[in-house]
């Protein structure tokens, strides 16, 4: 082995370690957003000169041992641990209802690592059919992006209102840049992913200072849980998910993995809810049915977050996917490191500096620590992990410590005024989701239209 291969491997492994134990961490908390979480941390580690193969392998075993944990408020709780957990509510609901909450949990989980083994080779296979056509899709890169946020818009929660929201939103990203660029020269990125990631976050704190806000803000008393306890029903030191999920399982979880692994444009949320519909439709037994549907729904959020990342990355460059504008946005363009040219549409990030070879083999690394971590530490010690973040650990302060790393990152980038520009664009973006659910997704592909498509507009009309 090459010195430069065993420092690469050597990044790797230590990064990605870091990434599962840290992540897996997180996904015991509720509510904590992914955008929100994954995309500032890994944007710490770009900054912070690690590898390309480190960067990698930690961005992979992050969000596969988040989607691990975060099935544990969402199965025990009655929490989504994330954005992508709230499509498992209801039936996590109904099987808390029948008493095997733990079993809702165990099929969830080992659902998301058999989808994640399978999404990392058929996203890097996807991949390469795409790029042949690398070229023509660079240069229609602007349209893209402009019909992917509509589809992505219309597609989420608030419809309509999402799709006429975009143009509120996109003209307010148009005109921060260019008062950034005549102001201090140089235009802005990471300020404002900062501050669409955090948009909900700032919506609530202005919300707190107003009498109105505070009082819907308020809760009476505290919430209470019943939690299963503990218990071990499988031999060895890893849970074998073949074991775990029946034959039909496993054959619907591979399908919707499958299946969502290609349509790597459309927003992760809307492809769990269809990939649990389209397999518990298929199921009369109700037990049965409910089961299979948190195998397929959680193996769906695992397959969607790998393949959105892995195939826009490897085949152009370009973030175009919901993922790849999102959380993945470090990995696509953070200056001065990994950059994207809005003008010409050149790329100096992870797409230049690995191969598809790398890709396959560190993002199966990823999946493969999170799974030797992050899997048999949910499945057996759930229960005690649920009670000690509920009781012991401060959702106020996991926030607080997010609020000042984005903080650090954007006098990093621009000083006071990118602050401004994150709580700006945070403000509105937080309330145009609380108003008018316009998901973060949607704002992120807003941002892009920005960038590319509004220049071609005026071109266009000049």
């Amino acid at each position: 082995m090459s010195p430069e291969l065993l420092t690469d491997m050597t990044w790797a492994v230590a990064m990605g370690i870091i990434g599962v134990v840290v992540f897996a961490f997180i996904g015991l908390a509720s509510y904590t957003d992914e955008t929100a979480t994954v995309a500032p941390l890994t944007l710490l580690v770009v900054l912070l000169g690690v590898p390309p193969t480190g960067v990698f392998t930690f961005f992979i075993g992050a969000i596969v041992a988040k989607h691990i944990t975060h099935a544990i408020p969402t199965t025990l709780l009655g929490i989504p641990g994330d954005t992508l957990a709230v499509p498992m509510l209801r039936d996590a609901q109904m099987l808390r209802e029948l008493g095997v909450p733990h079993i809702a949990l165990r099929k969830a989980i080992s659902g998301g690592v058999l989808a994640a083994f399978i999404s990392v080779p058929l996203s890097v296979l996807f991949a390469w059919l795409l790029s042949p056509f690398t070229e023509a899709i660079g240069a229609a890169a602007p349209w893209i992006f402009l019909a992917a946020a509509l589809i992505i818009a219309y597609t989420s929660k608030g419809r309509l209102a999402a799709v006429f929201a975009l143009i509120p939103f996109v003209l307010l990203v148009v005109g921060l840049q260019t008062f950034i660029g005549e102001t201090i020269g140089t235009p802005l990125t990471i300020s404002f992913f900062m501050g669409i990631a955090i948009g909900p976050l700032i919506a609530d704190l202005f919300l707190s200072l107003s009498p109105a806000g505070r009082e819907g803000l308020r809760r009476s008393k505290p919430r209470s849980f019943d939690l299963a306890p503990d218990n071990r029903t499988w031999k060895g030191r890893v849970p074998n998910p073949f074991k775990i999920l029946d034959r039909r399982q496993v054959g619907y979880t591979a399908a919707a993995a499958s299946v969502s692994s290609a349509t790597f444009v459309f927003s992760p949320v809307a492809m769990t809810v269809l990939m649990g519909e389209a397999a518990g439709s298929r199921i009369k037994n109700g037990y049965h049915r409910l089961t299979t549907v948190m195998s397929v729904r959680n193996g769906t959020t695992e397959s969607t977050y790998i393949a959105e990342t892995l195939i826009p990355l490897i085949a152009l460059g370009l973030p175009l996917s919901p993922m790849a504008a999102g959380p993945a946005a470090p990995l696509f363009n953070a200056p001065p490191v990994y950059t994207v040219d809005t003008e010409t549409g050149a790329t100096n990030n992870l797409h230049d500096l690995l191969s598809g070879g790398e890709f396959l083999f560190y993002g199966l690394l990823g999946v493969v620590l999170a799974t030797v971590i992050a899997y048999p530490f949910a499945m057996t010690y759930a229960h005690k992990a649920a009670g000690f973040v509920m009781r012991r650990i401060s959702h106020e302060a996991i926030i607080g410590s997010f609020a000042g790393l984005i903080l650090v990152i954007c006098l990093y980038e621009g000083g006071l005024l990118a602050v401004g520009v994150a709580v700006s664009v945070g403000l509105v973006g937080g309330l145009l989701n609380r108003m008018f659910n316009m998901h973060t997704g949607v704002q992120f592909m807003g941002f892009y239209v920005a960038l590319l498509t509004v220049p071609q507009l005026l071109a266009l009309v000049g």
